[in-house]
């Protein structure tokens, strides 16, 4: 059984949980990736949780003393099944950490489209439309170029409610 657990953090309270986590002698990991900000017509790169408001702890021997991490700074709770904590599956948290490159971020799975290729929509006030596939806004959502009134709009859409064009 894996010793990894997971904790809930406060909004925007990863990096402060991790400090106080580790401070009380916890290992503690947190993946991050690279995401895109826009902001004030800039773009730029930052380095972001994985899973925001999340972090895992590892728990020692026995898993004594798991019950201070809800005192902790920075967390909301461990998650747990009734009064025990729930342990993230085996080999999880090992393939994460696996992926993580020299830069600490972890590298994305795999890309399911490639720049340019033709989506339909499946669902919503787009239905129906096929957009040019421009790239990931996150690990759930797609930005799409859909033409409209005679110019290309940028559309973000969920990942399930796509399909390829043919």
């Amino acid at each position: 059984m894996s010793d990894w657990c997971v904790a809930h953090t406060r909004v925007n309270g990863e990096h402060l949980a991790l400090m106080h986590l580790k401070r009380q002698g916890f290992e503690v990991y947190l993946p991050r990736i690279k995401k895109q900000r826009r902001h004030a017509r800039r773009v730029e790169t930052v380095l972001s949780p994985m899973f925001p408001r999340y972090v895992f702890v590892r728990l020692g021997m026995g898993n004594r003393g798991w019950r201070s991490i809800n005192g902790t700074i920075g967390v909301s709770h461990l998650i747990c099944h009734g009064d025990e904590p729930a342990f993230v599956p085996d080999g999880v948290v090992d393939e994460i950490m696996s992926r993580e490159g020299d830069d600490g971020t972890v590298a994305p799975l795999k890309q399911l489209f490639f720049r340019g290729e033709r989506l339909r929509l499946l669902d919503g006030a787009f239905a129906e439309q096929v957009g040019l596939f421009e790239e990931m806004a996150d690990d759930k959502r797609v930005i799409l170029l859909l033409d409209l009134l005679g110019r290309q709009v940028r559309v973000q859409a969920p990942v399930e409610n796509l399909a390829v064009a043919s």
